[in-house]
């Protein structure tokens, strides 16, 4: 038995071609350019953006979304490769598994949970906040208790002591319901979700341009320095440390573009459709996000996301920087941003729920994870287990923590996707690729050095959480992984 033993091209090809037997090819380009979009727009650019603000480079975040999107073209050149060469479910797990062998498979797998499982809880916590902030500044009402709508490990300003997030709880368990019932469904969903989150973004950036305030853009790069959060963590504030730092943090609003490669499985003609899904979402998004970034810091001081912002800081900012005449626009940013993290969630989980179905048809998890359900064709049981995990990272797990430990668990999915390009391309140099990565390898080499710096900036309490994650990883392949792999263990 290997733990560097790899599965056969030809296997996975024939399981791809072998979909009356799988799950059902309903997605279009278009589709999956929604999936996409509905991935990326969310906590990720209403939250993360005043966090990345606030603890490391005030007006620069610009600069930093640049980097985190140069980090993920490169990297998306190289999924837009592999998702078309091999259009089955499983993404970075599945490529891996090809070119590296049963044991790093194994490492990217676990690693993808913790990109798309604690990922999909960040928004549901997210989600949480701003369905207070609705209850408020909306519908006029009492907000949720803080007890039940925040984790055991926060407390309020009144010293109040959380106790469980239910409403993270509750959004994640409805959209994994939603899920079982169907990806087509759910891609119906997602796609209404998709256009009113544009249409928000786009308003946004149109009405607050006249609001800027140029003071609030000077300096543009702010001075090297320190921030210490409420936690007592300092993070690398201002200069060139400050910019790769909120790269890192601003890099989960990317999430997303490679959830689309999980569904490839699921997709009419993947081989074309694919590189558009990966590559269009995440063009569109990136021309939003620079100029959504540009805004938001024009309208407040850095200190107003420290203190006054927080999780809601966009409907936040609107009211306190345009007036109470723009207050329909908070109010609309609120409801949007709802439904907008609802559809984060509906991708992420997608994603996770794949992975598990890959992995249990391998037998790297329990084969009851890769069961279809009879009537809807969808990984019911797979789902069911992730509402579990997701819902317990949701309820009991503060969200800036969670929300740091998606981004390095996904940049390291993303080196080793670029380092699977090169070696495909040296163990398979005559397989048909319907999409060809650029410049092999300098473009893959070139994304695996800007992953690898972002996650530096991430910094050490981050890389600390992964290597933790890591170990618990490969005590469940060794005990259990490993004696149960199809590949290893044919006769099972």
């Amino acid at each position: 038995m290997s733990i560097w033993k790899r599965k056969p091209l030809a296997q996975l090809l024939a399981e791809a071609a072998d979909s009356e037997k799988g799950l059902k090819r309903t997605l279009t380009a278009w589709s999956l350019i929604a999936l996409g979009i509905g991935a990326i727009i969310g906590a990720g650019l209403f939250v993360r953006t005043a966090t990345a603000a606030a603890q490391n480079a005030g007006p620069s975040v610009t600069i930093a979304f640049i980097v985190a999107a140069i980090g993920c073209a490169l990297a998306g050149l190289c999924y837009a490769e592999l998702s078309s060469s091999i259009p089955i479910s499983g993404s970075a797990y599945t490529y891996t598994y090809a070119t590296m062998g049963e044991f790093l498979a194994w490492i990217i797998g676990w690693d993808l949970i913790l990109e798309y499982a604690v990922g999909a809880a960040t928004v549901g916590i997210a989600w949480s906040e701003y369905l207070n902030n609705l209850l408020t500044n909306v519908l006029h009402v009492d907000p949720i208790p803080f007890a039940y709508c925040h984790s055991p490990f926060q407390t309020s300003l009144t010293g109040e002591q959380g106790i469980i997030n239910l409403p993270a709880l509750f959004i994640v368990a409805v959209i994994s319901l939603l899920l079982i019932k169907g990806i087509h469904e759910s891609a119906v969903v997602n796609a209404i979700i998709v256009v009113v989150k544009v249409l928000i973004v786009i308003l946004i950036i149109v009405l607050g341009w006249h609001f800027i305030n140029p003071a609030n853009h000077t300096p543009y790069i702010p001075p090297t320095d320190v921030f210490t959060d409420e936690h007592g963590v300092g993070h690398a504030y201002g200069g060139v440390m400050g910019i790769l730092g909120a790269a890192g943090t601003v890099f989960f609003a990317f999430i997303g573009f490679d959830a689309v490669s999980t569904a490839a499985q699921e997709t009419i003609n993947p081989k074309k459709n694919m590189p558009i899904g990966i590559l269009g979402s995440l063009a569109v998004c990136t021309v939003l996000y620079i100029l959504f970034g540009h805004v938001l810091t024009g309208l407040e001081p850095v200190e107003f996301f420290r203190t006054s912002g927080k999780e809601a800081s966009v409907a936040n900012a609107i009211i306190h920087a345009m007036g109470e005449s723009y207050n329909w626009l908070a109010q609309f940013v609120t409801i949007a941003i709802l439904a907008g993290f609802s559809s984060v969630i509906l991708v992420m989980l997608l994603g996770q729920s794949r992975v598990f179905y890959s992995m249990g048809k391998d037998g790297l998890l329990p084969k009851a994870f890769s069961d279809l359900h009879s009537k809807y064709k969808t990984p019911y049981k797979a789902n069911l287990a992730i509402l579990v995990i997701v819902g317990a990272f949701a309820a009991f797990i503060p969200g800036d923590i969670v929300g740091d430990m998606t981004s390095i668990g996904t940049l390291f999915a993303f080196v080793l996707v670029c380092i699977s390009v090169i070696i495909l391309r040296k163990k398979e140099p005559n397989m048909v690729r319907e999409f060809k990565t650029p410049l092999v390898p300098f473009v893959p080499l070139l994304g695996v050095f800007v992953c690898c710096a972002m996650m530096y900036g991430l910094g050490w309490t981050n890389w600390l959480r992964l290597f933790a994650w890591m170990a618990l990883g490969i005590i469940f392949y060794f005990s259990y992984g490993k004696k149960n792999s199809v590949l290893n263990n044919p006769e099972k």
